[in-house]
């Protein structure tokens, strides 16, 4: 099974680049969306479900064209669970869940730190985030959460760690925090089979810097380690060019 997450930065901006070729020729089972920046009546969910994708789930924020989530799907979750039902989270339309027999998916668009109120809206919601999940995990042990987490978790995952120390996204704090996340029973699944640096997620749309790969690797599909056995390849997608983010792909038994 092929599972990919994404965050399009504007889902239709995206189609316009050719996302949904992209898509078929790709053929994930699950793609889990982030910051789609629409509701579902602004989406050609026509076209999505010719895409292969019948089943298909959009979480947006209340605000208009910001932040949302999303997650299409090949076959029929047994349950879909919108938000977390903690409020200063949801209003935003950042965690979106299936369920299917033995595992889930989350698509997970957690926020940026731009300014001193967000820095601290952002750290509150990592706080509450990872008491929800503390409590998720003791339902479903077998768990995949796959998003953007505006974090690189090491010097290893950017491409200036020195000049780039006191930066949002990489911030001591921020990093201790994912640190302690993933050490509370996760595998991050591209570190696990790939070790080498250089591998980003996420380029500034400045300086050229993609085509120079300053990037950061901010975008993680996190597995609880229930499901480590279960990993196959992890990969990241860097030839998909429909926003400032490329995909992250895995694949599981």
């Amino acid at each position: 099974m092929k599972i990919i997450s994404y965050n399009v930065n504007g889902i239709r901006a995206a189609i316009t680049k050719g996302f949904l070729d992209w898509l078929q020729q790709a053929n994930p089972d699950i793609i889990c969306l982030q910051e789609i920046k629409a509701t579902p009546e602004q989406i050609p969910l026509d076209l999505i479900k010719e895409a292969g994708y019948p089943y298909n789930y959009w979480y947006p924020a209340q605000k208009k064209g910001y932040s949302g989530v999303a997650i299409l799907c090949k076959t029929e979750p047994k349950q879909i669970v919108f938000g977390t039902g903690i409020e200063h989270m949801d209003f935003e339309g950042r965690n979106l869940r299936v369920d299917f027999e033995d595992f889930s998916v989350m698509s997970l668009y957690l926020p940026s730190g731009t300014n001193i109120a967000r820095l601290d809206h952002k750290f509150k919601f990592m706080d509450d985030f990872h008491n929800y999940i503390s409590e998720l995990k003791k339902e479903i042990p077998n768990l995949l959460i796959c998003g953007d987490y505006n974090i690189c978790h090491q010097a290893i995952d950017i491409h200036d760690p020195i000049r780039n120390a006191k930066v949002s996204g990489f911030l001591p704090e921020e990093r201790s925090w994912l640190d302690m996340f993933i050490n509370s029973g996760f595998v991050d699944t591209f570190r696990h089979f790939n070790k080498d640096p250089h591998h980003y997620t996420w380029w500034s749309y400045r300086a050229n810097a993609r085509n120079n790969n300053k990037g950061w690797r901010i975008d993680y599909i996190l597995a609880t380690k229930n499901m480590e056995n279960r990993l196959t390849r992890s990969v990241i997608l860097s030839d998909a060019k429909h926003s400032d983010h490329c995909p992250v792909m895995v694949e599981i038994q």
